[in-house]
């Protein structure tokens, strides 16, 4: 028998972490899943923005960055990899390079020369690393409590203020969800 967990489709969606995880490599988290298959999912952490430039690491690629045009810290699986999430221009149905996650939201090959997209992305994030989980075990954690799934607004993976964006999502939930938002981040203190 499977769990309804295992049966939904988390591709594209937002991952918030819940107070109840306790892995400090998510703590307040957001991340954007890019793919879920029987064999696992991977995932960006969208709200670790580090103090690196996109243009140190990747030049011609900050001309695409969103504010703050920076690396983030997608997650402690290959940190010394990268990863590009894009959001293609309105009308822009695909290109090579270019690989479709949710609506206009996908990934770019960063081998590709960033002056020839302009006309194609409007805006990129590069993250370091990447969050993965083996078959099941998201599943599990999910069902665990430790992740809240929730649909991703086009607007999350590229937010100009990303340290607010585990708060914003929880609010956007509504009803009781909505007061995750205001949970201390050490209630030991509260």
């Amino acid at each position: 028998m499977t769990s309804g967990v295992e049966r939904m489709e988390l591709t594209g969606q937002l991952l918030v972490a819940t107070p109840a995880l306790r892995d400090p490599n998510f703590d307040r988290s957001v991340v954007l899943v890019l793919g879920h298959e029987q064999s696992g999912a991977l995932g960006v952490v969208l709200n670790r923005a580090t103090g690196t430039a996109v243009g140190e690491v990747l030049p011609g690629w900050d001309a695409l960055a969103r504010e703050p045009a920076v690396l983030f810290e997608g997650g402690p699986v290959q940190p010394d990899s990268a990863i590009c999430v894009a959001r293609a221009r309105q009308g822009v149905a695909g290109f090579l390079g270019f690989s479709r996650v949710v609506g206009q939201i996908g990934t770019v090959d960063l081998s590709k020369d960033p002056a020839a997209l302009t006309e194609r992305l409007e805006t990129v994030r590069v993250f370091a690393g990447y969050a993965g989980w083996t078959a099941g075990q998201l599943e599990g954690e999910i069902e665990a409590g430790s992740w809240h799934v929730c649909q991703s607004l086009p607007s999350d993976a590229f937010a100009v203020r990303p340290e607010e964006l585990w708060q914003m999502v929880w609010r956007r939930q509504g009803g009781l969800l909505a007061a995750v938002a205001h949970y201390p981040a050490d209630p030991a203190m509260n």
